[in-house]
């Protein structure tokens, strides 16, 4: 996909990249963006400049800003890509374990409440995963942070902030999980857990996610 700018010719810089795609057997698109700053009789002559110097597959005028023709550059985007197998089944939008999407939902609920006051230093482990007798899941989880002070921040003034937290992340995960949930949070401090490997992996990161 070969983007330029409406308002700008063609010039030195278009004709490197085309010398360079005239290299490839790739199927190329010409997209030209920010068509609502330019007359379209200026539009139509800048296409054909274009098309003479090049084979585009398919020429898609649009403006990012506007929103136009956005959706017709991703149909024909898609029209061009080969189906692959199906790796996973149709009902699965992750390849993540659900405690690790569990121990998300919990992590963005702390990040959202605690704003500007926590940075992005903290981490969820989830203990354990258990149903009742009676079909609802306990979910035990302790919010890792780096220092004393960010504690002290997540649980709040008399642990009002950790009950917001466990009450939002509650909804959802039974939303995630299709249950009722008993979701049951501790908060403690490991210093310098993010440069630590061992400790990555406890809290559900891949190797390749670091």
């Amino acid at each position: 996909m070969f983007m330029i700018n409406a308002q700008e010719g063609y010039g030195k810089g278009d004709e490197f990249i085309i010398e360079r795609l005239k290299q490839t057997s790739t199927p190329v698109f010409l997209v030209v963006n920010k068509i609502d700053q330019i007359h379209p009789d200026e539009l139509f002559l800048l296409i054909d400049e274009y098309r003479t110097r090049y084979p585009f597959k398919e020429i898609v005028p649009i403006s990012a800003l506007e929103g136009n023709n956005i959706n017709t550059l991703l149909q024909q985007i898609e029209g061009y890509l080969p189906e692959g197998p199906q790796f996973y089944p149709a009902d699965q939008v992750t390849d993540h374990p659900e405690r690790f999407i569990i121990s998300e939902l919990i992590r963005e609920k702390v990040l959202h409440l605690t704003r500007e006051e926590i940075p992005h230093s903290i981490a969820v482990a989830i203990e354990s995963i258990k149903p009742d007798e009676n079909g609802k899941i306990h979910v035990a989880a302790t919010i890792v942070v780096e220092r004393d002070s960010q504690k002290g921040i997540v649980i709040g003034k008399r642990g009002s902030l950790l009950k917001e937290v466990g009450q939002k992340a509650r909804r959802d995960i039974e939303a995630l999980l299709g249950s009722k949930v008993y979701l049951e949070l501790w908060v403690k401090v490991q210093k310098d857990w993010r440069n630590k490997s061992t400790h990555l992996r406890d809290f559900g990161f891949r190797e390749d996610e670091y």
